[in-house]
């Protein structure tokens, strides 16, 4: 099994950990497993001196071996670096075909429309058919996060790459039921191609564990990934202001990194918080797990772009299986999901008033919120833990290579 994707931890985000929550999967249902990734980079753009300005560096990552290709040191910020950081793994993803050996099946992880560039590459040199997942809309984040304008040539260059490289997939695998009348009207893929499977989370990392407070522990809400874009932070801090101003014993933890750091310390200051926290950093999954096992409730702070949102983080499933409620600031996909998993509490994106009530009300309902947290830790256990979906992303591929 050949996966390829330019993040991959310790890169951040929900690319990357799907990407190793895949790779595990089929490894524990004995899949043999290589990765072809680009050097740690997301999304500060820092890249340490045991990769940086080397063609590419073979490793083994946990059992999984890792082969990883050169990337330019640039922060994933703007459309302009973004570009230059696609098109520089995509050639520098080609390196592994030297070093990759025998494989079966490939499968572009991520971003889904670029790395399929390479993994067709890869198809046709070895004779194996290419499957895409489909992490995100890419091009339609884009457009929503007014990144690119739809309807110009960049923009049409890219939708004829899509519908290319989709038409070329063997299977499609997207992340959330949401994507698949997207991706099957946009670019004209057969329904039968396309097979979701949802991201899945490692549960012998994410567990629950209620350890006891000692009587001086403050009511924790927290959030833990990327500073990015597609979160509203801003709502998450006019909440935690009327919070504050209602109950001094409730703290907000924001745990990541990315392009939006200095804004949120900004906003911190001008709005006066007392009860917020910002760890700016990186966290290992085992870390971001300890971190979220010691929250009471936790946090998805999507940003409202106008339409409800088609995919679903796979950050939600981590919580989940924390075993803690969720606040799902999200219509769409997210919202519906956390409903129907009875794991979380759903505000309308950028209502910080309303999202200061669901933490108020979590905090003053410590059986309801157990009770959710419970619910979201029995659905994950029953149906998405990593061993499972390894399992049907082997069945999927098998069926490809009959």
């Amino acid at each position: 099994m050949l996966i390829i994707g330019q993040y991959f931890p310790p890169d951040l985000g929900g690319a990357a950990t799907r990407a190793y929550n895949a790779a595990k999967g089929l490894l524990l249902n004995g899949c043999k497993v290589t990765v072809v990734t680009a050097f740690p980079h997301y999304p500060d753009g820092e890249i340490s001196e045991e990769y940086r300005w080397k063609p590419f560096k073979v490793e083994w990552f946990r059992r999984i071996r890792v082969i990883r290709t050169f990337i330019f040191p640039l922060e994933s910020k703007g459309l302009a670096r973004r570009i230059i950081l696609f098109v520089s793994f995509v050639m520098s993803s080609l390196f592994g075909l030297l070093l990759v050996g025998e494989v079966d099946v490939i499968w572009a992880a991520n971003p889904d429309i670029i790395s399929m560039v390479p993994a067709l590459v890869y198809g046709k040199v070895k004779r194996k058919p290419v499957l895409s997942n489909v992490d995100d809309l890419i091009l339609q984040d884009l457009y929503d996060l007014e990144m690119m304008r739809e309807g110009s040539v960049i923009s049409k260059v890219a939708e004829l790459v899509a519908r290319m490289v989709y038409g070329e997939a063997e299977g499609i695998t997207p992340v959330s039921p949401g994507y698949v009348g997207y991706v099957c009207e946009r670019y004209g893929v057969e329904k039968s191609k396309v097979h979701v499977v949802r991201g899945g989370v490692d549960l012998a990392i994410f567990k629950q564990d209620f350890s006891e407070c000692n009587g001086d522990c403050k009511f924790s809400v927290v959030y833990s990934g990327a500073f990015s874009v597609a979160y509203d932070f801003e709502q998450v801090l006019k909440a935690a202001k009327i919070v504050e101003e209602k109950d001094g014993e409730v703290e907000f933890v924001l745990q990541g990194k990315g392009e939006l750091a200095d804004q949120i310390k900004s906003t911190i200051k001008e709005l006066n918080l007392n009860n917020v926290t910002v760890i700016d950093r990186v966290f290992s999954r085992e870390k971001v797990a300890e971190l979220i096992n010691q929250a009471d409730v936790l946090i998805l702070p999507l940003r409202d772009l106008g339409k409800p949102y088609l995919g679903i983080s796979s950050k939600l499933y981590e919580y989940q299986a924390a075993g803690k409620p969720i606040i799902c600031c999200s219509s769409g996909e997210p919202g519906r999901y956390v409903s129907e998993t009875e794991s979380g509490v759903v505000v309308e994106p950028g209502d910080y008033e309303g999202l200061a009530k669901a933490v108020l009300y979590l905090r003053e309902n410590q059986g309801v919120a157990e009770k959710l947290g419970a619910s979201g830790r029995r659905y994950v256990e029953n149906s998405l833990s990593i061993e499972r979906i390894g399992l049907k992303m082997k069945s999927i591929f098998k069926s490809v290579m009959m």
